[in-house]
């Protein structure tokens, strides 16, 4: 039985020091060689922290297996902004095409406790209420309203 390291790091810019370096360290194996090879795993999710699983073996042959990132972290990516709103009850600070919602859910569907793809959508257009985005121009909470009612059911399907 081997050993289990997981990290959340820097898409594309892993880096030996805290938190991998000390945690791989111990194990006995080329750390530089996990980080280059997380770097590029992660490279695709430039500028978001990825949660990042290195299972390393009697032999010291490792395996890395890369997540998708946070929901927030891909909404604000798609909504171009560096970081939520501190009041997001008051000022918003993005907005979020609904198609965009759809296809973060699609993404992130495996890690979600949702059963079925509406609801997925009402996970994410709920992590918009905190970061203070809108979707498609209405706040999300008059967007559950619009889901529940049926209106996005054809984008759903």
């Amino acid at each position: 039985m081997g050993e289990v390291v997981e990290v959340l790091v820097p898409g594309g810019k892993a880096t030996a020091g805290p938190p991998l370096g000390p945690a791989l360290g111990p194990l006995g194996i080329n750390v530089k060689a996990v980080v280059d090879e997380i770097n590029k795993k992660t490279s695709e999710f430039n500028g978001m922290q990825v949660p990042v699983k290195v299972e390393v073996d009697d032999k010291k042959n490792f395996t890395i297996s890369v997540g998708v990132p946070p929901a927030t972290a891909l909404i604000m990516k798609e909504c171009g902004i560096e970081k939520g709103s501190g009041e997001p009850n008051l000022s918003k600070v993005g907005d979020l095409p609904f198609e965009a919602a759809v296809r973060i859910a699609r993404m992130k569907f495996d890690d979600m406790l949702s059963y079925d793809l509406k609801n997925a959508v009402k996970e994410v257009v709920g992590s918009c209420v905190s970061v203070g985005v809108t979707v498609d121009g209405k706040d999300p909470k008059v967007i559950f309203a619009d889901i529940d009612a049926g209106q996005y059911d054809s984008q759903l399907a």
